[in-house]
């Protein structure tokens, strides 16, 4: 990879004080790549814990020269922490900040650190429909399956856009 710049979508979601830890974390991000894009953020229910506050969900569009594992380990995961990120064994608890790495240019990698493009694409509306906004010709590099075919299966129903929360996030990073 080198020096090439690659165009990278990171899922973020929050569902502790979101209000604060989303844009703390992109302001960490911004200092070590560039923000091209966010998304609308969408307020959505908790997979399976309708007990718990609501979410955050959005996606950033990055260009960034930091190879796959480095930027999820070493930039996403340290982001995390910083952000008091919990990793427990529970996938479904509440978090202050969750960064994933949803695609990185092209690349299909099925490792054991880093899986991209990142399943849950294919299956979950809070992070298929803010991808679309931000590329929405892209046809996934593992299926070669178009996003628009994906969300013709996904159902924005429990979706609530978060206008003035996208607008004041987008001023952080002035895109």
């Amino acid at each position: 990879m080198g020096n090439n710049v690659d165009e990278v979508f990171i899922g973020v979601g929050s569902n502790i004080d979101p209000e604060r830890n989303i844009p703390d974390a992109l302001a960490c991000l911004s200092k070590h790549v560039c923000v091209r894009g966010i998304s609308v953020f969408y307020r959505t229910t908790p997979l399976l814990r309708p007990d718990q506050d609501d979410f955050l969900n959005g996606v950033w569009r990055i260009s960034t020269s930091i190879p796959p594992e480095e930027l999820k380990f070493r930039v996403l995961r340290t982001i995390e922490k910083e952000l008091h990120r919990n990793r427990e064994s529970d996938r479904y608890a509440p978090r202050t900040i969750d960064l994933d790495l949803l695609l990185f240019g092209d690349l299909v990698i099925h490792d054991e650190n880093v899986v991209i493009p990142d399943p849950d694409i294919y299956k979950r509306e809070f992070i298929a429909i803010p991808l679309s906004e931000l590329n929405p010709d892209l046809i996934l590099p593992d299926t070669k399956i178009p996003l628009t075919e994906i969300l013709s299966k996904l159902s924005k129903e429990n979706m609530i856009p978060e206008m003035t929360f996208t607008e004041n996030l987008r001023r952080v990073v002035n895109v």
